[in-house]
Protein backbone atom coordinates (compact mmCIF):
# COMPACT_ATOMS: atom_id res chain seq x y z
CA UNK A 1 0.00 0.00 0.00
CA UNK A 2 1.18 3.24 -0.53
CA UNK A 3 1.94 5.68 2.73
CA UNK A 4 -0.61 8.37 2.89
CA UNK A 5 -0.78 11.13 0.58
CA UNK A 6 -2.64 14.08 1.55
CA UNK A 7 -4.11 16.52 -1.34
CA UNK A 8 -5.76 19.58 0.13
CA UNK A 9 -8.50 21.58 -2.02
CA UNK A 10 -9.28 24.62 -2.70
CA UNK A 11 -13.29 24.22 -2.18
CA UNK A 12 -14.43 27.41 -2.84
CA UNK A 13 -12.70 28.13 -6.15
CA UNK A 14 -13.71 27.69 -10.06
CA UNK A 15 -17.00 28.66 -11.27
CA UNK A 16 -19.02 26.36 -9.86
CA UNK A 17 -17.10 25.98 -5.82
CA UNK A 18 -17.94 22.67 -3.93
CA UNK A 19 -20.31 21.18 -6.29
CA UNK A 20 -17.17 20.62 -8.96
CA UNK A 21 -14.49 20.33 -5.91
CA UNK A 22 -16.51 17.64 -3.72
CA UNK A 23 -17.46 15.88 -6.86
CA UNK A 24 -14.05 15.77 -8.64
CA UNK A 25 -12.92 13.88 -4.76
CA UNK A 26 -16.02 11.15 -6.23
CA UNK A 27 -14.99 10.85 -9.64
CA UNK A 28 -11.28 10.92 -8.06
CA UNK A 29 -11.83 7.92 -6.04
CA UNK A 30 -14.30 6.42 -8.17
CA UNK A 31 -11.78 5.89 -10.57
CA UNK A 32 -8.58 5.56 -8.68
CA UNK A 33 -9.34 4.40 -5.20
CA UNK A 34 -8.91 6.01 -1.75
CA UNK A 35 -5.96 3.53 -1.19
CA UNK A 36 -3.55 5.80 0.21
CA UNK A 37 -5.27 9.41 -0.24
CA UNK A 38 -6.58 11.42 1.86
CA UNK A 39 -8.26 15.43 1.01
CA UNK A 40 -8.29 18.95 3.09
CA UNK A 41 -11.02 20.88 2.03
CA UNK A 42 -10.74 24.37 2.57
CA UNK A 43 -14.07 26.63 2.32
CA UNK A 44 -17.52 27.13 3.74
CA UNK A 45 -17.85 23.84 5.53
CA UNK A 46 -21.94 23.60 5.58
CA UNK A 47 -21.78 23.99 2.05
CA UNK A 48 -18.97 21.23 1.91
CA UNK A 49 -20.52 18.78 4.08
CA UNK A 50 -23.75 19.60 2.11
CA UNK A 51 -21.96 17.79 -1.33
CA UNK A 52 -20.11 15.06 0.75
CA UNK A 53 -23.87 14.17 1.97
CA UNK A 54 -25.77 14.21 -1.30
CA UNK A 55 -22.46 12.46 -2.84
CA UNK A 56 -22.17 9.53 0.18
CA UNK A 57 -18.35 10.19 0.45
CA UNK A 58 -17.02 8.78 3.29
CA UNK A 59 -16.18 11.21 5.69
CA UNK A 60 -13.23 9.13 6.90
CA UNK A 61 -10.80 10.41 4.31
CA UNK A 62 -11.78 14.04 3.95
CA UNK A 63 -10.78 16.95 7.00
CA UNK A 64 -12.70 19.77 6.36
CA UNK A 65 -11.21 23.61 7.26
CA UNK A 66 -13.21 26.38 7.67
CA UNK A 67 -12.82 29.54 5.23
CA UNK A 68 -15.48 32.45 4.89
CA UNK A 69 -13.22 34.15 2.97
CA UNK A 70 -13.41 33.55 -1.17
CA UNK A 71 -10.86 34.94 -3.50
CA UNK A 72 -13.07 35.48 -6.70
CA UNK A 73 -12.58 34.98 -10.06
CA UNK A 74 -11.96 38.76 -11.36
CA UNK A 75 -10.11 40.06 -8.13
CA UNK A 76 -6.52 41.53 -9.11
CA UNK A 77 -3.83 39.65 -7.99
CA UNK A 78 -2.64 42.38 -5.67
CA UNK A 79 -5.85 42.46 -3.86
CA UNK A 80 -5.93 38.93 -3.44
CA UNK A 81 -2.26 39.54 -1.92
CA UNK A 82 -3.53 42.33 0.53
CA UNK A 83 -7.07 40.47 1.26
CA UNK A 84 -6.28 36.79 0.74
CA UNK A 85 -4.77 35.73 4.18
CA UNK A 86 -7.68 33.27 5.42
CA UNK A 87 -9.27 32.64 2.11
CA UNK A 88 -9.77 29.06 1.11
CA UNK A 89 -7.35 29.51 -1.64
CA UNK A 90 -4.60 30.76 0.85
CA UNK A 91 -4.86 28.20 2.97
CA UNK A 92 -5.57 25.35 0.55
CA UNK A 93 -1.53 26.26 -0.60
CA UNK A 94 -0.65 27.13 2.98
CA UNK A 95 -0.95 23.81 3.94
CA UNK A 96 1.68 22.46 1.88
CA UNK A 97 4.06 24.62 3.44
CA UNK A 98 3.16 23.53 7.15
CA UNK A 99 3.78 19.85 5.35
CA UNK A 100 -0.68 18.88 5.91
CA UNK A 101 -0.48 18.14 2.29
CA UNK A 102 1.58 17.03 -0.18
CA UNK A 103 0.17 19.23 -3.24
CA UNK A 104 -2.70 21.30 -3.72
CA UNK A 105 -5.37 22.28 -6.31
CA UNK A 106 -7.23 25.06 -7.43
CA UNK A 107 -10.07 25.92 -10.10
CA UNK A 108 -9.87 29.83 -8.69
CA UNK A 109 -8.25 33.17 -10.24
CA UNK A 110 -4.93 32.10 -11.77
CA UNK A 111 -3.21 35.02 -11.18
CA UNK A 112 -3.93 35.07 -7.32
CA UNK A 113 -3.13 31.78 -7.50
CA UNK A 114 0.14 32.08 -8.56
CA UNK A 115 0.99 35.36 -6.65
CA UNK A 116 -0.40 33.69 -3.66
CA UNK A 117 1.86 30.24 -4.12
CA UNK A 118 5.20 32.52 -4.69
CA UNK A 119 4.69 34.56 -1.55
CA UNK A 120 3.75 31.41 0.63
CA UNK A 121 6.06 28.43 -1.06
CA UNK A 122 8.72 30.86 -2.76
CA UNK A 123 10.34 29.73 -5.88
CA UNK A 124 12.21 26.75 -5.96
CA UNK A 125 15.96 27.97 -7.16
CA UNK A 126 17.71 31.51 -6.25
CA UNK A 127 17.15 33.71 -8.93
CA UNK A 128 14.44 32.26 -10.67
CA UNK A 129 11.98 34.85 -11.49
CA UNK A 130 8.00 33.22 -11.96
CA UNK A 131 6.06 29.94 -11.90
CA UNK A 132 4.60 28.84 -15.42
CA UNK A 133 1.50 26.96 -15.95
CA UNK A 134 2.09 23.90 -18.04
CA UNK A 135 -0.10 22.01 -19.99
CA UNK A 136 0.32 18.00 -20.77
CA UNK A 137 -1.15 18.24 -24.75
CA UNK A 138 -2.25 15.00 -26.42
CA UNK A 139 -0.19 14.28 -29.56
CA UNK A 140 -1.43 12.15 -32.76
CA UNK A 141 1.38 9.64 -31.45
CA UNK A 142 -0.35 9.07 -28.19
CA UNK A 143 1.41 10.71 -26.32
CA UNK A 144 1.91 14.10 -24.32
CA UNK A 145 4.14 17.08 -25.05
CA UNK A 146 4.25 19.61 -22.16
CA UNK A 147 3.40 23.25 -23.20
CA UNK A 148 4.05 26.31 -21.16
CA UNK A 149 3.32 28.85 -20.26
CA UNK A 150 -0.49 28.11 -20.80
CA UNK A 151 -1.48 31.47 -18.56
CA UNK A 152 0.19 32.41 -15.53
CA UNK A 153 2.12 35.01 -17.20
CA UNK A 154 1.18 37.52 -19.48
CA UNK A 155 4.32 38.24 -21.40
CA UNK A 156 8.00 36.86 -20.80
CA UNK A 157 11.64 37.87 -21.83
CA UNK A 158 14.10 35.82 -23.64
CA UNK A 159 15.62 34.80 -20.17
CA UNK A 160 11.98 33.65 -18.75
CA UNK A 161 11.04 31.47 -21.91
CA UNK A 162 14.38 29.44 -20.80
CA UNK A 163 13.25 29.22 -17.53
CA UNK A 164 10.36 27.38 -19.10
CA UNK A 165 12.48 25.19 -21.53
CA UNK A 166 14.23 23.90 -18.40
CA UNK A 167 11.23 23.56 -16.00
CA UNK A 168 9.72 21.86 -19.07
CA UNK A 169 11.72 19.35 -19.58
CA UNK A 170 12.25 18.47 -15.83
CA UNK A 171 8.58 18.10 -16.02
CA UNK A 172 8.51 16.40 -19.18
CA UNK A 173 11.09 13.76 -17.76
CA UNK A 174 9.62 13.35 -14.24
CA UNK A 175 5.70 12.68 -15.01
CA UNK A 176 5.50 11.59 -18.65
CA UNK A 177 8.80 9.56 -18.07
CA UNK A 178 11.20 10.98 -21.46
CA UNK A 179 14.34 10.90 -20.78
CA UNK A 180 15.93 13.38 -22.69
CA UNK A 181 12.91 15.40 -23.98
CA UNK A 182 13.20 17.39 -27.09
CA UNK A 183 12.60 21.49 -26.91
CA UNK A 184 10.58 23.31 -29.32
CA UNK A 185 10.30 27.29 -29.40
CA UNK A 186 6.27 28.40 -30.39
CA UNK A 187 6.67 31.13 -33.35
CA UNK A 188 4.82 32.47 -36.35
CA UNK A 189 7.52 30.87 -38.49
CA UNK A 190 10.37 28.26 -38.68
CA UNK A 191 12.69 30.84 -39.87
CA UNK A 192 15.16 32.34 -37.72
CA UNK A 193 14.16 35.81 -38.63
CA UNK A 194 10.61 35.26 -37.09
CA UNK A 195 8.84 36.44 -34.40
CA UNK A 196 9.58 39.32 -31.94
CA UNK A 197 13.21 40.02 -30.33
CA UNK A 198 12.54 38.21 -27.09
CA UNK A 199 11.75 35.14 -28.98
CA UNK A 200 14.50 35.40 -31.03
CA UNK A 201 17.18 35.93 -28.23
CA UNK A 202 15.85 32.70 -26.99
CA UNK A 203 16.03 30.32 -30.11
CA UNK A 204 19.70 31.98 -30.30
CA UNK A 205 20.80 31.09 -26.30
CA UNK A 206 18.96 27.58 -26.75
CA UNK A 207 20.68 26.67 -30.44
CA UNK A 208 23.92 27.70 -28.43
CA UNK A 209 23.72 24.61 -26.16
CA UNK A 210 24.89 26.96 -23.16
CA UNK A 211 21.59 24.83 -20.39
CA UNK A 212 22.27 20.82 -22.23
CA UNK A 213 18.98 20.64 -23.45
CA UNK A 214 17.98 18.67 -26.74
CA UNK A 215 17.28 21.39 -28.51
CA UNK A 216 14.73 21.97 -31.51
CA UNK A 217 14.29 24.98 -33.25
CA UNK A 218 10.95 27.46 -33.44
CA UNK A 219 7.88 25.44 -34.19
CA UNK A 220 4.82 26.92 -35.44
CA UNK A 221 1.17 25.89 -33.58
CA UNK A 222 0.52 23.44 -36.11
CA UNK A 223 2.84 21.15 -34.77
CA UNK A 224 1.32 21.34 -31.23
CA UNK A 225 -0.35 18.38 -31.32
CA UNK A 226 1.92 16.46 -33.78
CA UNK A 227 4.46 14.76 -31.00
CA UNK A 228 7.08 16.12 -33.18
CA UNK A 229 9.05 17.82 -29.75
CA UNK A 230 8.35 17.08 -26.39
CA UNK A 231 8.28 20.37 -24.84
CA UNK A 232 6.77 23.91 -26.37
CA UNK A 233 7.74 26.71 -24.92
CA UNK A 234 5.42 30.01 -25.47
CA UNK A 235 4.69 33.22 -22.86
CA UNK A 236 1.19 32.69 -21.24
CA UNK A 237 -0.63 35.00 -23.59
CA UNK A 238 0.02 32.92 -26.54
CA UNK A 239 -0.48 29.52 -24.79
CA UNK A 240 -3.14 29.96 -23.07
CA UNK A 241 -5.05 31.60 -26.33
CA UNK A 242 -3.39 28.46 -27.83
CA UNK A 243 -4.88 26.76 -24.87
CA UNK A 244 -8.68 27.36 -25.64
CA UNK A 245 -8.70 27.32 -28.70
CA UNK A 246 -7.61 23.76 -28.38
CA UNK A 247 -10.36 22.75 -25.74
CA UNK A 248 -13.26 25.09 -28.43
CA UNK A 249 -12.19 23.30 -31.40
CA UNK A 250 -12.38 20.06 -29.25
CA UNK A 251 -15.77 20.84 -28.67
CA UNK A 252 -16.99 21.62 -32.02
CA UNK A 253 -15.73 18.45 -33.29
CA UNK A 254 -17.58 16.55 -30.56
CA UNK A 255 -21.13 18.54 -31.81
CA UNK A 256 -20.14 17.84 -35.48
CA UNK A 257 -19.48 14.38 -35.21
CA UNK A 258 -22.57 13.80 -32.97
CA UNK A 259 -24.76 15.47 -35.29
CA UNK A 260 -23.67 13.60 -38.16
CA UNK A 261 -23.89 10.59 -36.39
CA UNK A 262 -27.23 11.13 -35.54
CA UNK A 263 -28.61 12.49 -39.01
CA UNK A 264 -30.36 9.49 -39.97
CA UNK A 265 -31.28 6.09 -39.39
CA UNK A 266 -28.41 4.64 -41.81
CA UNK A 267 -25.84 7.08 -39.10
CA UNK A 268 -27.25 5.86 -35.94
CA UNK A 269 -26.71 2.15 -37.08
CA UNK A 270 -23.48 2.87 -38.29
CA UNK A 271 -22.69 4.83 -34.71
CA UNK A 272 -23.70 1.77 -33.16
CA UNK A 273 -21.59 -0.51 -34.40
CA UNK A 274 -18.78 1.62 -33.95
CA UNK A 275 -19.36 2.86 -30.57
CA UNK A 276 -16.72 1.52 -28.73
CA UNK A 277 -14.16 3.55 -31.35
CA UNK A 278 -16.13 7.00 -30.68
CA UNK A 279 -16.05 6.50 -27.18
CA UNK A 280 -12.33 6.40 -27.32
CA UNK A 281 -11.70 9.13 -29.74
CA UNK A 282 -14.31 11.44 -27.47
CA UNK A 283 -12.53 10.28 -24.42
CA UNK A 284 -8.69 11.44 -26.32
CA UNK A 285 -10.47 14.91 -27.27
CA UNK A 286 -11.92 15.76 -24.13
CA UNK A 287 -10.22 18.66 -22.45
CA UNK A 288 -11.64 17.31 -18.78
CA UNK A 289 -9.75 14.21 -19.05
CA UNK A 290 -5.85 16.40 -19.27
CA UNK A 291 -7.27 19.22 -17.12
CA UNK A 292 -5.11 20.42 -14.46
CA UNK A 293 -1.64 22.06 -15.39
CA UNK A 294 0.94 22.31 -12.15
CA UNK A 295 2.99 25.45 -11.45
CA UNK A 296 6.51 24.85 -12.54
CA UNK A 297 9.58 26.51 -10.39
CA UNK A 298 7.81 26.76 -6.92
CA UNK A 299 9.18 25.46 -3.65
CA UNK A 300 6.25 22.66 -3.37
CA UNK A 301 3.09 20.93 -5.47
CA UNK A 302 0.23 23.46 -6.62
CA UNK A 303 -1.67 21.95 -9.23
CA UNK A 304 -4.20 24.90 -11.48
CA UNK A 305 -7.77 23.30 -12.53
CA UNK A 306 -9.98 24.74 -15.11
CA UNK A 307 -12.13 27.74 -13.51
CA UNK A 308 -15.30 25.59 -15.88
CA UNK A 309 -13.92 22.41 -15.20
CA UNK A 310 -16.44 19.69 -14.47
CA UNK A 311 -16.42 17.15 -11.92
CA UNK A 312 -14.79 14.50 -13.65
CA UNK A 313 -11.96 16.75 -14.96
CA UNK A 314 -11.88 18.14 -11.65
CA UNK A 315 -10.60 14.98 -10.41
CA UNK A 316 -8.34 14.36 -13.08
CA UNK A 317 -6.27 17.80 -11.54
CA UNK A 318 -6.19 16.06 -8.14
CA UNK A 319 -4.46 12.52 -10.19
CA UNK A 320 -2.45 14.81 -11.73
CA UNK A 321 -1.29 15.95 -8.01
CA UNK A 322 -1.20 12.78 -6.58
CA UNK A 323 1.36 11.27 -9.29
CA UNK A 324 3.06 14.48 -8.79
CA UNK A 325 3.59 14.33 -4.92
CA UNK A 326 4.37 10.21 -5.35
CA UNK A 327 7.52 11.18 -7.66
CA UNK A 328 10.50 12.98 -7.66
CA UNK A 329 9.42 15.41 -9.69
CA UNK A 330 10.61 18.65 -7.40
CA UNK A 331 14.12 16.77 -6.73
CA UNK A 332 14.31 16.79 -10.85
CA UNK A 333 13.21 20.61 -11.23
CA UNK A 334 15.44 21.61 -8.69
CA UNK A 335 18.25 19.73 -10.38
CA UNK A 336 17.64 20.86 -13.69
CA UNK A 337 17.21 24.76 -12.76
CA UNK A 338 20.39 24.99 -11.06
CA UNK A 339 21.64 25.16 -14.80
CA UNK A 340 20.20 28.76 -14.81
CA UNK A 341 23.20 29.93 -12.92
CA UNK A 342 25.39 29.19 -15.14
CA UNK A 343 24.40 31.54 -17.88
CA UNK A 344 22.43 34.38 -16.25
CA UNK A 345 22.97 36.55 -13.12
CA UNK A 346 20.40 35.58 -10.70
CA UNK A 347 20.66 38.54 -8.40
CA UNK A 348 18.21 38.93 -5.17
CA UNK A 349 17.14 42.79 -6.58
CA UNK A 350 16.07 40.98 -10.50
CA UNK A 351 13.48 39.11 -9.11
CA UNK A 352 9.99 40.85 -9.50
CA UNK A 353 7.50 40.49 -6.24
CA UNK A 354 4.61 38.02 -6.25
CA UNK A 355 2.12 40.57 -7.12
CA UNK A 356 3.83 41.69 -9.79
CA UNK A 357 4.74 38.22 -11.07
CA UNK A 358 1.04 37.48 -10.65
CA UNK A 359 -0.38 39.86 -13.39
CA UNK A 360 -1.47 36.98 -15.48
CA UNK A 361 -4.31 35.04 -17.73
CA UNK A 362 -7.37 35.20 -15.47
Amino acid sequence: MPSLTTISLDAMGGDHGPPVVVGGVKAYLARHGGEGVRFLLHGDEAAIRAEMTRLRLDPAIIEIRHSDKVVAMDEKPAQAMRRGKGSSLWNAIEAVKTGDAAAAVSAGNTGALMAISKLILRMAAPGLERPALVASWPTVKGGHTAVLDVGANIDSDAAQLIEFAIMGEAFQTAVHGVERPLVGLLNVGSEDMKGHEEVREAHRMLREGAFDLRYHGFVEGTDLATGEVDVVVTDGFTGNIALKTAEGTARLISTFLKEALTSSVTSRVGALIALPALKAMRARIDPNAINGGPLLGLNGLVVKSHGGATAAGFGSAIRIAVDLARSDYLAKVAKNLKRLDAVFDHSADATPDAAAAGESIQ
